[in-house]
């Protein structure tokens, strides 16, 4: 199992996208919180195509605590299905690695 994730999920709105990287970083579930500048999105959804704005998080916390994080992150996003997907981070410089780890609560 990995050790370590890079999260990756998109809101609708700066504000929307704030609020939640404030709520994971303060719950301990995410280390930090990058919030991207607006991005363009376009995908189908329910038979439509569609084109929005959105703000992308990517989140960095440790793997084993994944599971509360995507819980969290149903109760609180806006969309009923958001974005949520976590790669493993393969390397990383050791101190920044040993950061995340003292940053995420279990």
């Amino acid at each position: 199992m990995p050790e370590f994730l890079l999260v990756f999920c998109s809101c609708p709105d700066h504000d929307t996208a704030l609020t939640l990287a404030r709520t994971l970083v303060k719950e301990g579930l995410v280390a930090c919180a990058q919030l991207s500048s607006p991005i363009t999105s376009v995908y189908h959804w329910q038979e439509q195509l569609c084109e929005d704005s959105e703000i992308s998080l990517q989140l960095k916390c440790l793997a084993a605590v994944y599971p509360k994080l995507q819980q969290r992150v149903l109760q609180l996003h806006p969309y009923e299905v958001p974005e949520l997907i976590a790669v493993e981070i393969q390397q990383g410089l050791p101190t920044y690695l040993d950061w995340i780890k003292d940053n995420t609560r279990l």
